[in-house]
């Protein structure tokens, strides 16, 4: 096909409407080129619930076997699953999915063996370099001796890793709702639970690429109303979304009021600490709560601020030995999961935690849920360069402010915070505040917004 690789090859992944975009031609060109740059003598491939998606994975397997790697496909996974057989396998790994975009929509998540991301600077611009050379003079030549493609189930095994990690057979009883969003935590939950004193409540557990019920993004507050209504309805202790492709998750209590992701990754970071000895590293990205860096310490952890994306996060784990990562997005980063982010395994830790007192979550959450926070907030601007000099010229000089523009503008002052950042891929700037409490984060906010919006 004649394919523009500038509009579907991201900064950590390749992704696009199929098959406007992209199909399983291409799939196998990516095949190939990802088995000469990388090298690998094998290579293993998942794939999520969407109808486009078994082809394509099965097309990247002729592509990569053609170049001589033996192929190991896993079939249906999730992501973090599909993380697990490269880390557990040591191959490198390609993920089928679009996460929670559209229907439409498909893409490939690779990694290096152990799980290490491949990016635009990590391979990613040599695979796209190789596909289009293809394109322009037609694909290579398969090798003399070209490799295997067996199947092999790996689930069992992730869940055997998972729950090795964090110990849930002391646990009271929990009646959890899980909406997995026609995703694919409806793979993976009930084997990842199964034998745990939780009384498992299902939503939307059917594999349906095509999303009947609601989009598989839980950060957007209209996806999660069908799970805070029936936590309620059922009187549950916890309710537990994930995202398509269920890297990510989402927690509300048994009030069905969402959990903050900075409060989760605060929890984890507690417990992950005390797990290593009160010592160790944690990573969190610059728009999480203050309640993280302040709950590191008090555990006596070190934490290390970075910028938003996991490519940063990954970085940062691999170069500072961190024990743990969180990101304001619900990605969760763990070193005994190859540095790789896990949404399931954070979840494990939250019902551990649960489990391990008798007081309801609300209670639990709160000593980790200390500010009042904006949310994050979009503009749509015709110059973010120019907004932001506006608003750094608005700040910088105030007495008692500090500003660094590690990404995009953080401006610091004793009893709030905001940053500004610009989106990589539309012309947005991004808002998020923090403050004390919410009479000044709400003026705080609607200072910077009128700023921005002019």
């Amino acid at each position: 096909m004649a394919a523009d690789l500038s509009q579907i090859v991201k900064a950590y992944d390749v992704r696009g409407v199929v098959p406007d975009q992209w199909d399983e031609s291409l799939a196998e060109l990516f095949g190939a080129a990802f088995a000469q740059v990388t090298g690998a003598d094998a290579i293993v491939i998942g794939h999520d619930m969407r109808p486009s998606s078994p082809g394509l994975a099965r097309a990247f397997g002729r592509g990569a076997a053609a170049r001589g790697a033996d192929v190991t496909e896993i079939g249906l996974c999730s992501t973090d699953q599909l993380y697990y057989a490269s880390g557990a396998l040591n191959l490198p790994g390609a993920m089928f999915t679009a996460s929670h975009n559209p229907a439409k929509y498909n893409g490939i998540k690779m990694c290096r063996a152990g799980a290490a991301p491949v990016g635009q600077d990590s391979g990613l611009a040599d695979i796209r370099a190789l596909v289009e050379r293809w394109l322009d003079e037609g694909a290579p030549q398969p090798v003399e001796t070209p490799g295997t493609i067996t199947q092999r189930d790996t689930l069992q095994d992730y869940a055997a890793h998972l729950r090795s990690l964090v110990d849930l057979t002391s646990i009271r009883p929990l009646k959890v709702v899980v909406d997995a969003g026609n995703g694919m935590g409806g793979h993976t939950v009930p084997t990842v639970l199964a034998g745990l004193p939780i009384e498992l409540v299902p939503m939307y557990f059917e594999l349906d690429g095509t999303f009947p019920h609601h989009e598989a993004n839980p950060l957007d507050p209209a996806n999660i109303v069908d799970l805070q209504k029936r936590v309620r309805e059922e009187g549950a202790d916890i309710g537990i979304a994930f995202d398509g492709d269920a890297d990510r998750c989402f927690v509300v209590d048994e009030n069905g009021a969402p959990v903050p992701p900075s409060a989760i990754t605060a929890l984890v970071a507690s417990r992950e600490l005390a797990k290593h000895g009160g010592k160790g590293t944690i990573i969190h990205n610059l728009i999480t709560s203050w309640s993280v860096p302040e709950v590191v310490k008090e555990n006596g952890g070190t934490p290390v601020r970075t910028r938003v994306g996991h490519s940063f996060i990954k970085a940062e784990m691999a170069r500072t030995g961190a024990i743990f990562g969180g990101e304001h997005s619900a990605h969760y980063y763990f070193r005994d999961f190859w540095n790789a982010d896990t949404g399931m395994l954070a979840a494990l830790h939250v019902l551990a935690a649960l489990g391990g007192q008798d007081g309801p979550l609300s209670a639990l959450v709160a000593q980790y849920d200390r500010y009042a926070a904006s949310g994050e907030i979009n503009s749509t601007v015709d110059d973010q360069a120019g907004r932001l000099a506006a608003l750094k010229a608005a700040f910088e000089g105030r007495e008692g402010v500090t500003l660094d523009e590690l990404d995009g503008l953080t401006v610091t002052a004793a009893d709030w915070w905001f940053n500004v950042r610009p989106s990589n891929t539309e012309p947005l700037l991004r808002l998020n505040a923090e403050a004390r409490d919410e009479e000044t984060v709400t003026r705080i906010r609607d200072e910077v917004l009128g700023i921005i919006r002019g």
